[in-house]
This record gives structure tokens, sequence and C-alpha cells, in this order.
């Protein structure tokens, strides 16, 4: 193998079209590994070092250099792929040259141009972006903050500024809204209504939207708070307001709070405040202690309970395919528990989308007992996402274990792949559970990545004689633009059992094992 770094002397790139052109390349060469497409900050270097792909070009570069590190079999693959790196930016440059007059350099820029605006997206690195946000307060601008590495002092001072102009600030590591049928970050193509979400969790917010619009109802507005807002330290400060704007919005009937569960303080503060409304409310704190209901007040434990519950709330109705007792899983279970053989005993999940892999790690903790994590709750059964498994494990693929100088894998699903095969052929491992995320933002194509990366497993299984459960859920409408019955298709193709839920997914897990 061969390692050459190529340095673009004062060339500045947002780290998401670097991480882009990295996995494109990585494609192209056969492996996302043996690329990384930086600029030359001394941590990004810390990280190409770190993966055997810093050589002395790329060490000897400044933080405003760009650094292409490719690692190849010979020097005519470095020189096809660097080809293409070029052709991707040099396509990026002419647009941004056709978009010259659109081009602003400063907020207050920004702001002069838009007449009337009133939302601004920050994705900014987050050393920056608390400074940047404040002038947008200043001028009047709603914010949904996708940056994170923002200090708990400056999201307070943040916070307590929108809420002194009655603005939102979603954030920081704030992926997911939907604000009048527009979708920020993560988002989906949802059925207008009047189910109205507010969230502290990203795919949380995403699988519970996703399953109302694919099941008859409608989202009025979908609002993220950023992951630690409802900690001791942020004091629930703009889940606070978004409760309060969804109460107040004549387009909204039913509301939804979904969240972990908030530190005790704040969790009476938010009890109380949702008590005083009268729009019913459902409430999802996952892994929070069963509280009950109370006047127009719904307490649910899974985020397929909390869409089932409101649109039941919105008069539409369960929906057959979400069966609170979900009795056709008995049956598959069954069926799939007949090709494993004695010894296969544990399930594995590995997950792109962080809530989803809280969930199905509280689902499983509950009925089997111990599960590891790079998550996980109590110490003892903390794993390092990059240790081999042991017992029944659950990770989150998104973890900053496994993203550093890389896509998350929501837009590169590929980065699960040699997980997904090691998993495979662990002769302990009885189920593989997946996730598949859809939507704006996420990979155009996901299923097709998992598909072949099952394939690979499954080729290497019937070598060993043996087999391995695979299921699946979608995170997504039927509406999303890569097809939802399409990216099932695909996966059932190839056997893999897809739920219309992820706490379906988890159920049949568990009792595949039990």
């Amino acid at each position: 193998m061969k390692l050459r770094n190529v340095v673009k002397k004062n060339s500045y790139y947002d780290s998401a079209t670097l991480m882009l052109l990295s996995s494109k390349v990585g494609e192209h060469i056969g492996s996302t590994k043996n690329v990384a497409v930086m600029m030359a900050s001394d941590m990004n270097k810390d990280i190409m070092r770190a993966s055997g792909l810093l050589a002395e070009e790329g060490a000897a570069a400044s933080p405003n250099d760009l650094v292409f590190a490719i690692r190849a079999e010979d020097d005519a693959a470095i020189d096809a792929a660097m080809a293409l790196a070029e052709e991707i930016l040099n396509s990026r440059n002419t647009k941004m040259e056709q978009r010259e007059t659109d081009v602003v350099k400063t907020v207050e820029d920004a702001v002069a141009r838009v007449d009337g605006a009133k939302l601004a997206v920050v994705s900014l690195p987050g050393k920056f972006a608390a400074r940047e946000v404040k002038k947008l307060l200043k001028e009047d601008c709603n914010v949904l903050l996708f940056s994170d590495n923002v200090s708990c002092e400056e999201e307070n001072q943040l916070k307590d500024l929108a809420l002194e102009k009655g603005l939102l600030m979603m954030g920081p590591d704030c992926g997911t809204a939907v604000i009048n049928g527009v979708g920020l970050g993560f988002a989906n193509k949802l059925r207008r209504g009047g189910i109205g979400l507010a969230a502290a969790s990203g795919t949380g917010l995403q699988e519970v939207m996703t399953l109302i619009s694919n099941f008859g109802g409608g989202v009025s507005q979908a609002l993220g708070t950023g992951g630690r807002d409802l900690k001791e330290v942020i004091g629930g400060k703009m889940m606070g307001l978004c409760v309060q704007m969804l109460q107040q919005d004549p387009g909204t009937s039913v509301i939804v709070v979904i969240s972990k569960p908030p530190a005790p303080s704040v969790m009476d503060r938010m009890v109380e405040q949702l008590k005083n409304s009268d729009k019913p409310t459902v409430v999802c704190f996952l892994g929070g202690k069963d509280m009950e209901d109370t006047g127009n007040l719904y307490f649910v434990h899974t985020l397929e309970e909390a869409a089932c519950k409101a649109l039941e709330l919105a008069g539409v109705g369960r929906p057959d395919a979400l069966r609170g007792e979900h009795a056709a899983l008995s049956d598959l279970a069954a069926q799939q528990k007949g090709v494993l053989q004695p010894g296969q005993k544990y399930i594995r999940g590995l997950y792109c989308g962080g809530t989803l892999a809280y969930e199905s790690m509280l689902l499983m903790g509950e009925k089997l007992g111990d599960v590891y994590s790079n998550i996980a709750l109590r110490k003892d059964l903390l794993l390092d996402g990059t240790a081999p498994s042991v017992g029944h494990t659950v990770l989150d693929l998104g973890d900053d274990a496994f993203t550093v100088g890389k896509p998350h894998p929501m837009i590169e699903p590929a980065l699960r792949g040699e997980r997904l095969v090691q998993e495979a052929l662990d002769p302990e491992t009885a189920v593989i559970l997946l996730d598949v995320e859809i939507g704006y933002g996420s990979h155009a194509d996901p299923a097709s990545v998992v598909a072949g990366e099952i394939a690979q497993a499954k080729a290497e299984l019937n070598s060993a004689g043996r087999k391995v459960v695979f299921l699946a859920s979608i995170c997504g409408t039927y509406e999303d633009f890569q097809d939802y019955a399409a990216q099932k298709a695909q996966l059932e193709a190839l056997g893999v059992v897809v739920l219309e839920s992820n706490a379906q997914a988890a159920e049949l897990a568990i009792r595949i094992v039990s």
C-alpha cells in the first residue's frame, strides 16, 4: 500500500463538505478508512496520524491548508482518487461562483440581505458558533444550532437571551426540526396536521413524527431543543418555551413531548406546565420512572406508543400495524428462531440513530437483563465501541468515538459495514438489529449500502454453515425521496425482517432469544 498527502495552501472548506468528499473518494477506492480530506488543524492532523494517514507533507501543513490523505495499492489508484476529489471540488467551486451574488460573509449582511428573516440555521465549529448565534438573536432571528462543542455556560447565555426576546434557540447539537412544513437538518416529508412535537432528541423526534405521518396523522410543528436542555445545568429553558408555543399555536390540537428522563427538578416544572394545558399532551421520557396519567396528560413507554397515543387523541385511531400487543410477533419469532443453532443466543444492535439505540437498549434491559453499550447507563455495562461485543450489545455508531473526522452514519451508513460482518461471524450472535434512516440530510440510498454489507456477511456465514437473523426498521415517511417501499424491498430481498417501528424490531429480537 502507498500513502500520499497533497496539500492545497490557504484553501478552506467546511467540515460537512469535506466529510462527504472523503466518503465519495473512499467509495471509489473501496475503503473509507483509507481516505481523509481535512483542514490541517492540530486536531485533524492528530486524527490522520492515529489513522496512519499523515505523511510528512500533511504534518507540515498549516491550519489554513487543505490536506488530501489517500492510501491505495499503487500510484495509479492514488492519482485516480485525487482526480475524482479535484473534480468534485471544482464542480462545487463552479456552482459557488455562479451564485456569487448570493454569498455573504457576516451575519449582519445575511440578515440585511433577506428581508424579514425570522430563522437561521447555524453549523459552525463549536468555538465560533455561540458568538454568531448571539448576533442572530440580537437581530430577532430564531435559531437552530446544529453545532456541538458549545459549552453549557454559552448555551445558558444564548437561551437566556432568546427567552428575553421570545425566540427559539434550538440546540446546540440540535439535528432535527420541522417548522411550518419546512424541514431543518435531518427531517422528513410529513403530512401537515394538528399534532405538535417538542423533543430533546433527534432520531426520537423523527421516529415519532414519521409514524404519525405514515399512519394518517399530520404534524403542525416539530421543535428540537438540543440534548442537554432538560439537564439540571440548563433547566429545560427551551423545552418550556417550545411547549408554550405549541400550547398557544392555533394549528396544534395535540402535543407530544419526547426526551430522556429530565433532571428531577426540571421534570417537576415540566409536568406542572403540561398539566396546566387545555390541549391533550403525550409524554415519552425514555427510561424514566412510570408515571400515572392525569387529566389531559398521558405518559407512554416507547416512541411507538407516543405516536399511537397522539393518533388516538387526534381522532385518527390506533393503526392495526402498530397494535400495542404486537400479537403477530410471537409467530414471527418462532419462525426466525428455527434457523438458529445452539449457542446462538445474543442480540447485537448496530445503530445509526442514537435515540433508537437508547430505546432498544432500554427495552432489551427490561426483558433480558444486562445489555452492554457505549451509551450504557451503568458503568459496569459501558463498552468501548471499538472493542468486541459482550453478551447482548447495542452500539450507537453516531457516538464521537466513531465519527471524529468522519461523516455521521446517517449520512454515510457504510461506517457500519465492518462491524456488521464482525458481529455476524461471532458464533454467539443470534440477531443483528439495525436501523435505516431516510429523509432530508440522510444518505440517498442507505438500504443499498446495508444490503451489500448483509450480502457479504451471509456469504461468509454460509461458508461457516450458520445463519443469523437480521431485523430492521426504517425511520422515515412513505413520501421521503429515498422511496420507503424501495428501501424496504431491498432489505427484504436479502431476507431481512423489516418492522414498522424500532420498538417492534427490538421486541421481536427479544422474543427470538428469550
